[in-house]
């Protein structure tokens, strides 16, 4: 039976052996070596080489996913992240049609916070960009993909029984959200001031005192929402491809990192996603295309829902890019990467959001 670990260092061979027994693999391991990989701030990552003591179709690398070792980043998974991302793993992925690796193990510690996750290596796929942003092309198939997890359990009520799934306009998620970004606003914008022009300021802390009003809204449907549906978080088949279809059959784009997932309002995946992965004139040009391409990819799944509907939705949620640059930037530790990404993201989540005038609706 397989054990949890919390390092890279504790998947031994004799540690992967029955895991890959277990999953069907008559082999045993010889040797194992282990690099990072990924940029995640909440949870360490590592692509493991895998030696075998015969020919076998067993894979030859996996991804090891683990708790942060940086005290701050894994306090803020502690909050209920990792337990979110072992149980869509565990419960949710064979239920939806939204791309993502293979799972051969998933185990949670009774804390809530020690964690074991095992997946396919997607290599060669490559992560996207977030400070670089993407093309059209890729925004498409990010925006179908988004689309096979919102559709098939949209207003699925049995969402509401899966253990530790957050409900974001509920009380108690409404006040809990409400006074981290009353608290956290002020601070982001005395650190990154220099980056921040008058009006920006005015924005974030105009949402700090109406957030209330923007997570309750009322909604066309409920459904799944990754929550940090973003570059960082996709793997892209190469090269960048158009049609939806990589040339072997596998899909083209892959969304990983599952520990914001929740129940609430789908539309602000795309909204997140194209606000602060497209660059500001791409995204006015081709904005409305990529929405139309996510709404008949949710009819596909049988949403009933107009496109002026799901466009509305789509204005509301551009506030979803201010929310988690926010809270992203102080709760993990601070990095100059992650300084650049997160300003990347504010200036383009703020553009999209004046575009579109969404602003007034939450002066209604």
């Amino acid at each position: 039976m397989a054990e949890l670990i919390e390092t890279a260092e504790e998947a031994t061979p004799e540690w992967f052996t029955p895991v890959l027994q277990a999953n069907g693999h008559d082999v045993h391991v010889t040797a194992v070596s282990a690099e990072p990989v990924g940029t995640g701030q909440m949870a360490e990552s590592s692509r493991f080489h895998l030696r075998y003591d015969s020919e076998t179709d067993a894979p030859s690398t996996l991804i090891g996913k683990f708790p942060a070792l940086d005290e701050a980043s894994r306090a803020a998974g502690a909050h209920g992240g990792y337990a979110k991302e072992v149980r869509f793993y565990q419960n949710i992925a064979s239920t939806v049609k939204v791309a993502t690796p293979n799972c051969h193990l998933a185990l949670l510690g009774e804390d809530n916070v020690a964690f074991t996750l095992l997946l396919d290596d997607l290599a060669p796929a490559e992560q996207g960009d977030q400070i670089a942003g993407c093309s059209v092309d890729e925004a498409e198939v990010a925006a179908r993909n988004a689309a096979g997890l919102h559709g098939p359990r949209w207003n699925d009520q049995s969402l509401f029984e899966l253990e530790g799934m957050t409900r974001l306009d509920d009380t108690d998620s409404i006040d809990f959200l409400s006074m981290l970004v009353s608290q956290f606003t002020p601070g982001f914008i005395e650190r990154y001031q220099a980056h921040l022009s008058h009006d920006d300021a005015a924005m974030l802390t105009m949402f700090a005192d109406r957030i209330g009003t923007w997570l309750a809204r009322d909604l066309p449907g409920f459904g799944l929402v990754h929550g940090d549906y973003r570059l960082d978080n996709l793997l892209f088949a190469p090269p960048s491809l158009v049609g939806g279809a990589a040339a072997d059959g596998a899909p083209p784009v892959y969304a990983v990192d599952w520990q914001t997932i929740s129940v609430g309002a789908p539309v602000n995946d795309l909204s997140y996603f194209l606000g602060n992965g497209l660059v500001r004139d791409v995204r006015r040009e081709a904005e409305r295309d990529i929405v139309g391409t996510y709404h008949q990819e949710l009819q596909s799944h049988g949403v009933d829902l107009s496109f002026e509907a799901v466009f509305e939705e789509y204005r509301w949620g551009t506030f979803h890019g201010p929310l988690i640059t926010i809270l992203g930037a102080m709760m993990v530790v601070q990095t100059t990467r992650g300084d650049e990404m997160f300003m990347a993201m504010i200036s383009r989540s703020l553009d999209q959001i004046r575009d579109l005038n969404a602003a007034d609706l939450l002066a209604q």
